[in-house]
């Protein structure tokens, strides 16, 4: 049975998130704050965290991003408001979904599964080594990626993005197929959310941004 941390200071979505989950078969733990949300992580394993991104005391940006400090739980952020920038900001702290409040309870379940079934199907581990591109390197073992010798720290889902992209270098990736392959064939979401992942990856690859190419009403490639 998945265990999900619901948190949000609206007792009332609280409630309503937990009754769909427990009919799902989900084990659910409360709070009411991102402070409270921290504390527990500390204690307990989670599945999955339901966060809430504007609280008091301590937002559900914030208490994300000191949560990823030392725990791989996967987090689905909940907001009021659905800017670009939002969103953005929400994947770069780590985020792995975002759903814009108000939201069907429905909809929002079927991305509970689809994020629960990825984490626990992704290995551990990619037994395929070292792969080079320039002074572009990713050690697939380690999980780490370095240019020039230099480390970028990435999330899960910019790890994933050009892992796929380098993997398949030289060939045109639509948006369909990178969201199959990073977030699972059943994801339930906007493929505009490769376009933001993607703009926060190539900020991160500083020289390298323009190994990834954007291919006009197709998608991406990685060329040199």
């Amino acid at each position: 049975m998945a265990k999900i941390l619901i948190t949000d200071d609206e007792p009332d979505i609280v409630n309503l998130i937990c009754r769909y989950a427990e009919r799902e078969g989900y084990e659910t733990v409360q709070a009411y704050d991102g402070s409270e949300a921290i504390e527990l992580c500390a204690k307990e394993d989670f599945d999955l965290i339901i966060m809430d991104a504007m609280m008091p005391e301590t937002d559900g940006f914030t208490a994300c991003r000191k949560i990823r400090e030392s725990r791989d739980i996967p987090v689905l952020m909940l907001s009021a408001r659905g800017t670009e920038f939002d969103k953005l900001f929400g994947f770069e702290v780590g985020v792995d979904d975002y759903v814009t409040k108000p939201f069907s309870p429905k909809e929002l379940m079927a991305r509970v599964r689809v994020i629960i079934s990825r984490h626990k199907a992704s290995p551990a581990k990619d037994n395929d080594g070292i792969l080079k591109t320039g002074g572009l390197v990713i050690d697939t073992l380690g999980h780490t990626v370095t240019a020039d010798g230099g480390r970028i720290d990435l999330t899960a889902k910019e790890y994933g993005i050009l892992l796929y992209l380098v993997r398949n270098k030289g060939i045109v990736l639509s948006r369909e197929q990178i969201l199959n392959e990073v977030w699972g064939y059943d994801y339930y979401g906007d493929d505009r959310t490769v376009d933001w992942q993607m703009k926060l990856l190539r900020g991160k690859l500083g020289a390298y941004r323009d190994y990834i190419h954007t291919i006009r009403g197709v998608g991406y490639k990685f060329e040199e």
